[in-house]
C-alpha cells in the first residue's frame, strides 16, 4: 500500500470512530507525519483518548497514558515516558 493510501486509509478509519473531531483527527495524522510529539487538551468528554487510542490501534501502535497533576514534576515525567518506553529504570534518570 503506498504511503498516500494509508493515510486515507487511516483517516478514514478515525473518522469511523471518533465523530465530529475532524480537526483533531488532522492534527494527530499532522503530528504523526511530522514525526513529533503532541499535548492533547481540552474539556472531559472530547474523545481524547479515545482519539490517541484508536491511531495507535491503526498504525499497530501501544498506547501509554499519563494523568499529569499540577503536583508532577518534571523528573517524574520524563520517568513516566521512558518506563512507556521501555528504556529504563529511575535511577537511569
Amino acid at each position: 500500500m503506498e504511503h498516500r493510501e494509508a493515510l486515507i486509509a487511516l483517516r478514514t478509519f478515525l473518522s469511523t470512530q471518533i465523530l465530529g473531531q475532524e480537526k483533531l483527527i488532522e492534527r494527530l495524522l499532522i503530528a504523526l507525519l511530522a514525526d513529533g510529539h503532541m499535548l492533547v487538551e481540552g474539556a472531559p468528554g472530547l474523545a481524547k483518548t479515545k482519539a490517541i487510542k484508536e491511531l495507535a490501534e491503526g498504525i499497530e501502535a501501544q498506547f501509554h497514558r499519563i494523568q499529569f497533576t499540577p503536583d508532577l514534576l518534571p523528573a517524574a515525567k520524563r520517568w513516566f515516558a521512558r518506563q512507556a518506553m521501555g528504556l529504563g529504570t529511575r535511577s537511569d534518570v
